[in-house]
């Protein structure tokens, strides 16, 4: 009996442990270049450039040195914002902070921003960069004085969806974020999510992509995944020990696992004992 309690208890304790290898991010893992400490690891070449999308929110400033040109483009709840918003790129964001829904330019489902004295002008389709060269030459037809145009993404926004800790929509107030930018603003990975089966769903022009990620390996600094997009979907899927039960951490599962092993034991205990 004593031999077969301690085979339950080791089989339970070895179901149960998760191994720091499948939890450790940038390891050098066996079937990747080995990245040493201190190497220099070069951006992926992305030929790639994000293509604004009907109900995207982007952010034009317009800029004069006569300020009473500009005054016009400015709403009413915008204080001394211009054109919409003016948020300093910083940290993370996050489901009910997110104030550029309420100052920045939306983009209707016919992929048009609607711009006071200049109306509704496309840009869905375009890049920043055209589309800012689109309003520059609306407003240069409305103004003969110089007035400049600043447009970007307001935010990028992204969905976290599986083994994060906050899932959801996420905000970054930054022009470029990584990965680890996005998953720290999550609130990290949970203990159960397979860091080697991240999934990347990306829009592209006229379409979707799914790519998997794996965070484990070094490599991953290299890739071409490494910088999030607007409007990113992040899924990460979790650990089979996931299916046993409810617990979400190692000292849950043992503890279900003891209750398990304590009432074979019981169990046996009672039918040995009537022999």
């Amino acid at each position: 009996m004593k031999h077969l309690s301690f085979l339950i208890l080791l089989a339970a304790l070895v179901s149960s442990c998760i191994s720091n290898k499948r939890i450790t991010y940038l390891q050098n893992l066996s079937d990747s270049t080995a990245i040493d400490l201190d190497e220099f690891i070069p951006f992926a070449e992305v030929d790639y450039e994000y293509i604004l999308q009907p109900f995207d929110i982007v952010q034009i400033d317009f800029a004069s040195s006569d300020p009473t040109l500009v005054e016009g483009f400015s709403f009413q709840n915008n204080g001394n914002n211009m054109g919409g918003m003016r948020m300093a790129g910083g940290g993370g964001g996050g489901q009910g902070s997110d104030p550029l829904y309420m100052t920045g330019y939306s983009i209707d489902k016919e992929g048009m921003v609607d711009i006071p004295r200049l109306g509704k002008i496309k840009i869905a389709g375009m890049t920043e960069e055209e589309a800012k060269n689109v309003v520059q030459e609306a407003i240069n037809a409305y103004f003969k004085d110089d007035v400049y145009v600043r447009l970007r993404i307001a935010g990028i926004r992204y969905t976290t969806l599986g083994e994060f800790n906050s899932v959801g929509v996420q905000i970054i107030f930054k022009n470029r974020a990584t990965l680890f930018d996005a998953l720290a603003n999550a609130g990290e990975t949970t203990l159960l999510g397979k860091k080697n089966k991240l999934f990347l769903i990306r829009q592209y022009d006229g379409g979707t992509k799914i790519h998997q990620i794996n965070l484990n390996d070094r490599a991953l600094l290299g890739s071409p995944w490494y910088f999030i997009q607007p409007n990113d979907i992040l899924y990460l899927e979790p650990m089979k020990i996931r299916q046993i039960g409810t617990a979400d951490n190692l000292t849950a599962s043992l503890a279900l696992f003891g209750g398990i092993l304590a009432s074979v034991l019981l169990i046996l205990n009672l039918v040995t004992g009537n022999l």
